[in-house]
């Protein structure tokens, strides 16, 4: 390529036109893929600058990143001030079982994101945290995750601990990464494990597929030593109680199951991947359960069960209890958080299920 400079005409403060010219070697690569290599930017910050009619080519809005790269045409980059990452005090609510001068403990609900990312910048825990705690935050999660030692997904309700001192970060993180904290789970998933008790022992890894999604690594089901690829991961599973009965399936087999999971280790959406993975995704996962609609008949009572799950709105999964050792008088602390009401309204439909 040519002509690579940098222009500032036309802009306002802090923005500023990156431009190159085409050479015959750039010819017939998507715009997207080939601006990335120069502009140093990603693929899917040009693809939201395309969207937002920032990227043109000879002068022309490039509507499209799926565009081929023509030669000898100019395409410049309308790029915009960098963000400020730093996360900002907000006076959010808290829900605190529990809060010292060394950690504190919330139940956080369901739809909080628990630090800073892009697309949730604003009114995460963290925000809030900021905010309860002012300057009493470890700092060494970072200036984006202060405290952070563990995190729930967005759409997962429950207990959580956050450090405000540097010792109680190390204490805490010491735990979680020799798998002695104790983390309990309740789920809704469909269907019902087989065996009813037992360990799903496997290596996650990104999705080859879709980049939002994690996945099993093929053969490490309970050999997690098979495969050097991935993170290792660990859920102990209870079932607890069934639900209604799955059509054309063998009697006893509930169309919904609560589940009880126990975590040795916590991998990016490991419950939800392991417990997809054994055929019973949670109730409303968006990622990992895509499957047909809630099987329903005529019967009012399967109608109720199928608006309830419509009206949960996020994965049916809730962490009810944690327990560790205080940083700083080795006490075994344990804190539970009961099923929030979303959750609880749709098991109050399921129990109609077994009253037919």
């Amino acid at each position: 390529m040519t002509s690579l400079c940098n222009d500032e005409t036309e802009t306002t403060v802090n923005e500023k036109w990156l431009t190159a010219v085409a050479e015959p070697k750039d010819i017939g690569i998507r715009v997207d893929k080939w601006l990335a290599t120069w502009t140093k930017l990603s693929r899917a910050r040009i693809g939201a600058l395309i969207e937002a009619k920032q990227v043109r080519a000879d002068g022309d809005i490039i509507n499209k990143p799926t565009n081929k790269v023509r030669e000898n045409v100019e395409y410049a980059v309308l790029v915009p001030p960098p963000i400020d990452d730093t996360p900002k005090p907000e006076n959010i609510y808290l829900d605190i079982l529990f809060e010292d001068e060394q950690l504190i403990v919330v139940n956080k609900s369901a739809g909080m994101t628990v630090h800073p990312a892009p697309g949730s910048r604003s009114a995460t825990l963290v925000n809030a945290l900021l905010h309860h705690c002012a300057d009493s935050l470890s700092g060494i999660g970072g200036v984006l995750r202060p405290g952070i030692v563990h995190r729930l997904d967005k759409d997962t309700s429950g207990v959580l601990v956050v450090a405000k001192t540097d010792r109680a970060h190390r204490y805490l993180s010491k735990q979680f990464a020799k798998h002695t904290v104790e983390r309990l789970y309740i789920s809704l998933v469909r269907s019902a494990p087989k065996p009813r008790e037992g360990k799903i022992a496997t290596r996650i890894a990104r999705s080859p597929n879709d980049r939002k999604k994690q996945s099993v690594v093929r053969g490490t089901l309970n050999n997690i030593e098979s495969s050097d690829h991935g993170r290792h991961a660990i859920t102990n599973y209870k079932y607890c109680k069934g639900y209604g009965q799955q059509p054309n399936a063998a009697v006893g087999i509930p169309q919904v199951s609560m589940v009880e999971c126990r975590l040795e280790t916590g991998r990016t959406h490991q419950i939800r991947v392991h417990l997809a993975h054994i055929g019973c995704p949670l109730l409303g996962d968006p990622l990992y359960g895509k499957q047909r609609a809630f099987l329903t008949s005529k019967d009012p009572n399967e109608a109720i069960v199928k608006t309830a799950i419509g009206n949960l709105k996020r994965q049916a999964l809730h962490a009810a209890s944690l327990g560790f050792k205080h940083p700083i008088t080795r006490e075994f602390m344990l804190f539970e958080s009961p099923i929030p009401n979303d959750m609880s309204e749709l098991i109050v439909a399921l129990e109609k299920l077994n009253k037919q």
